[in-house]
């Protein structure tokens, strides 16, 4: 085992001097937009010179700032070696300009399974740039020797995490869903995985452009065929992200895609580059047994509401139960809405906010005339436990487009003064991106293209949304 595996591109693909390094690096964060996810879980970045990714990177890498993960798995294709399965760095330290990290005990094992149990020595094709430099050629070429595109996001975790064990692994032609599964034993909640890949390669920025928004659109989907023929130098680090991703309910979140026309200037030949997360679904702390109390509040609040006009007495059933969160409660019969109403952000415990927004959707929804006690027990509930609003930075309204997701969002449309909200569940009857915003504009009292305006804001949440069994007609 080697004890170091010494940098291969310092002062190539970033610069190889310590203090110059951090400064590069700290401005590509500096400029980059927060967009806080959920419980961050792993990441899709790019692995270009940092001139070029580095400010699409950092987007990604933001995201780390205040949060502590042990171990990294970072997986990236191979450039220079032929392989037909994944090989994990063999060697005890990973050296970049601003130090070592510990490879961690958990590579060791990957490299015992099936889909990673390759010899460290292969057959290699030097890169042009050393054949062009007067570097010294090792004695042994392993498939990690020359390889840039785990190297490269290596100072990236360093100057956000500080401190963590590394994961080093290169992948081949190795089988995404084996190779899933024999990652699934070493991830836990602190650990990240970082799938490194650049998007389409040397077309014109226009072809560029679509073909990228393509293969995004098929990571945000875990659309798993789709992304099989979409072109990505780092498809099967980005398979093997979405295996894992499916297999444990994970959702995704595009953070930014640009290519090296917008980010370097030349648009004749150009790179394409995309940030995106996936994090652990909203509302995974609310259990069975609790979703079954606040359905109970709920119905108690909604007769109580149709019966005297009163807000129900509602005792904390659940000391999980009395956490401050935003709620909706919808009101439906026969899959038809009578009533909705909620509070976007927390207004006190959980479980009175749904009281009070059942007797609210119940007797203050604009839209209809009052629930009776008559009609009140044919109604059925629907609740919707929010996150917490976040903004979303978008540079224009096709940018907007791009980033949201149907089906996963709910948005918050601000024009102006004008302000309205469609939950997540709204897609199922809008899933085109454009009539969704449309019909949001005019609900907030504008126009079906004001949406459009620059100036503009949106900000997105999550729901967790469930509901009681539809009741059966008479």
């Amino acid at each position: 085992m080697a004890s170091v595996r010494e940098p291969a591109v310092a002062g190539l693909f970033y610069p190889k001097d310590p203090a110059d390094l951090s400064k590069m690096i700290d401005a590509c964060l500096a400029a980059a937009q927060a967009q806080p996810v959920g419980e961050l879980r792993a990441l899709v970045c790019p692995h270009a010179g940092y001139p070029y990714s580095g400010p699409v990177a950092a987007y990604a890498y933001k995201l780390l700032a205040g949060r502590h993960f042990d171990t990294v798995v970072v997986m990236g294709p191979s450039h220079y070696a032929y392989l037909h399965a994944g090989s994990v760095a063999n060697a005890r330290l990973y050296r970049t300009p601003l130090g070592d990290v510990p490879i961690s005990d958990k590579a060791r094992l990957l490299a015992l399974s099936s889909p990673f149990a390759l010899e460290p020595s292969c057959e290699v094709q030097r890169p042009d740039w050393w054949l062009q430099s007067s570097r010294l050629a090792p004695a042994v070429d392993t498939a990690e020797t020359w390889e840039h595109s785990v190297e490269v996001e290596i100072p990236f975790l360093q100057r956000t995490l500080g401190r963590f064990q590394l994961v080093p692994v290169v992948c081949g032609d190795v089988d995404p869903a084996r190779a899933a599964k024999a990652l699934g034993p070493i991830l836990d909640d602190r650990t990240l995985v970082v799938a490194s890949s650049d998007l389409s390669h040397y077309y014109s920025y226009n072809r560029a452009r679509e073909l990228d928004r393509s293969c995004v659109d098929a990571i945000c989907r875990l659309d798993i065929d789709a992304m099989e023929s979409q072109e990505a130098c780092g498809r099967i680090p980005i398979l093997i992200l979405m295996h894992i991703a499916k297999e444990r309910g994970w959702k995704v979140r595009l953070l930014d895609a640009r290519n090296s026309g917008d980010t370097a200037g030349e648009k004749s030949r150009v790179v394409g580059y995309a940030a995106i997360a996936f994090y652990a679904p909203f509302g995974e702390r609310i259990g069975a047994d609790q979703r079954k109390s606040l359905l109970r509040i709920a119905r108690g609040a909604l007769r109580e509401a149709a019966d005297t006009g009163r807000l129900a007495e509602t005792p904390s059933p659940d000391p999980g139960l009395a956490e401050p969160r935003g709620c909706f409660v919808t009101l439906t019969r026969h899959g038809e809405l009578r009533g909705c109403i909620g509070y976007l952000t927390p207004r006190g415990p959980l479980y009175r906010a749904v009281a009070e927004n059942a007797r609210n959707a119940a007797l203050e929804d604009p839209r209809f005339a009052p629930v009776t006690a008559r009609e009140a027990d044919g109604l059925n509930i629907e609740i919707s436990v929010l996150s917490e609003p976040r903004p979303l930075s978008f540079s224009s309204p096709e940018d907007l487009l791009q980033k949201l997701q149907p089906g996963v969002d709910g948005v918050i449309l601000r024009i102006g003064e004008h302000v309205a909200t469609y939950l997540p569940q709204v897609w199922e009857q809008m899933p085109d991106k454009k009539a969704f915003l449309s019909s949001l504009a005019v609900k907030a009292g504008c126009g079906p293209s004001d949406w459009r305006i620059p100036g503009t804001t949106v900000y997105l949440y999550e729901a967790e949304a469930f509901k009681e069994p539809e009741p059966q007609p008479p």
